[in-house]
């Protein structure tokens, strides 16, 4: 049985890094080239801390992270502030499950419960089953920057799906 909880520091940041790290070795999923160390994740979650920002695990029988998702800020200026961008990251051995698709239902409604707007995801236009889960989710493509990074000695396309919530109720200037 799959439990989806609160990341929390002391208990996923190594799970959460393994995934990152295996998704920087040997995928576009992140445009990375090189492992993050350990102690990236203490700012990790103190920037999601600091803003609120959920981060959403999938967790076996044994308490493993299967999987994750989270958001942060989209651009720092101020009008920005109902957009947010995601990620969502499944362990290595667990793909193909529908792990992705729960975790981004739980996340899409805590961007509603945040009073969020729009949820935007820069995904490599070469990740298939990305693309797929997030259309599958009402994501519609709003542009490609073509040849945006350079990873595996290739240039890469960065697509941007978006979701509009239908959230704030009164959105407000300032």
């Amino acid at each position: 049985m799959i439990e989806f909880i609160d990341c929390q520091r002391e208990q996923h940041s190594q799970a959460i890094l393994d995934i990152f790290n295996e998704a920087i070795v040997n995928s576009t999923a992140l445009y990375d080239y090189r492992p993050r160390p350990p102690e990236s994740m203490a700012a990790w979650f103190a920037t999601k801390q600091a803003s609120a920002f959920p981060v959403v695990g999938a967790v076996d029988e044994s308490g493993q992270l299967l999987g994750f998702a989270s958001y942060g800020t989209f651009r720092a200026w101020p009008a920005y502030k109902y957009s947010v961008e995601h990620s969502v990251y499944i362990h290595k051995d667990h793909r193909g499950k529908g792990l992705g698709l729960q975790l981004m239902q739980a996340l899409i409604e805590r961007a509603k419960g945040q009073g969020k707007h729009i949820m935007v995801g820069g995904i490599d236009m070469t990740n298939t089953p990305s693309i797929a889960l997030h259309e599958r989710l009402g994501f519609k493509h709003s542009g490609t920057i073509e040849q945006a990074a350079f990873k595996f000695g290739r240039w890469l396309d960065l697509g941007f799906y978006q979701l509009i919530l239908n959230t704030p109720a009164e959105p407000a200037d300032g």
